[in-house]
């Protein structure tokens, strides 16, 4: 896959000559103030009458499973993060690891941070694992400065899962651990699938993608009812 690289411009900084009409900018004055003032009216109105049906449409917050970009309402707390869902069956559990990961709008009224929030909250209980797992979830999210700087273009960004499967090193560790070196239920999954990013630049819309593959350990049942995330392997060097 090909990634389009953004490359800064300076913007034309266009100088307008004095303006020779005092008359003229009087009048505009006072016809732009009678259109705020008749714009407040109509919103007075509307908001009393329960006749506003305006919907707005923004890109879902909440991680999707699916193969196209999703359009959704605003959520219904505005810059409050969806939770991931609760699942017991690990391989579930994993897609939504991922989509945790990597679908996210820097657009939106979201933080970076509750995006990190949100992996952690689903991290092992006993809490042992969770400095790492921050540690490691700062690998695959930007920067906060970096945030900033793709809010300007209004990024966005989803993940297109191509295959998740258990990696043979896995295996063989568990074969090597024995019965008591792991807690029941703790395996890995490898992610393998393209990020794609869609901004707009310069008033047009742009996009990229690049291949992406992690693993992702886990621990579910016996251990616990539903799954959480124990720790990451480094973006593109998955357990093999």
């Amino acid at each position: 896959m090909s990634t389009q690289v953004f490359r800064r411009k300076e913007p034309l900084m266009l100088r307008e000559a004095p303006d020779q009409f005092p008359t003229r900018r009087l009048v505009v004055a006072v016809i732009v103030l009678l259109a705020l003032i008749a714009a407040l009216v109509l919103a007075a109105v509307s908001f009393r009458s329960g006749a506003s049906t305006d919907t707005a449409l923004a890109p879902t917050t909440e991680p999707h499973e699916s193969d196209s970009w999703t359009l959704r309402a605003p959520e219904e707390t505005p810059g409050v993060l969806r939770p991931l869902s609760p699942t017991a069956d690990p391989e579930t559990f994993a897609r939504r690891v991922a989509a945790g990961l990597f679908d996210w709008d820097t657009a939106s009224a979201i933080s970076r941070n509750a995006y990190v929030e949100r992996l952690v909250a689903v991290g092992d209980p006993s809490g042992e694992s969770t400095p790492g797992l921050v540690a490691d979830i700062a690998g695959y999210l930007p920067s906060n400065e970096a945030w900033r700087q793709l809010r300007s273009y209004s990024t966005r960004q989803r993940i297109e899962i191509e295959s998740l499967s258990v990696p043979t090193l896995w295996e063989q560790a568990l074969r090597e651990a024995g019965p008591d070196g792991f807690a029941p239920g703790t395996t890995a999954y490898t992610v393998t699938g393209v990020r794609q990013r869609a901004g707009i630049w310069e008033s047009e819309p742009v996009t990229s993608s690049h291949d992406i593959a992690f693993t992702a350990f886990i621990v579910c049942g016996p251990t616990y009812p539903e799954c959480h995330l124990l720790r990451l392997s480094r973006l593109d060097q998955p357990l093999g």
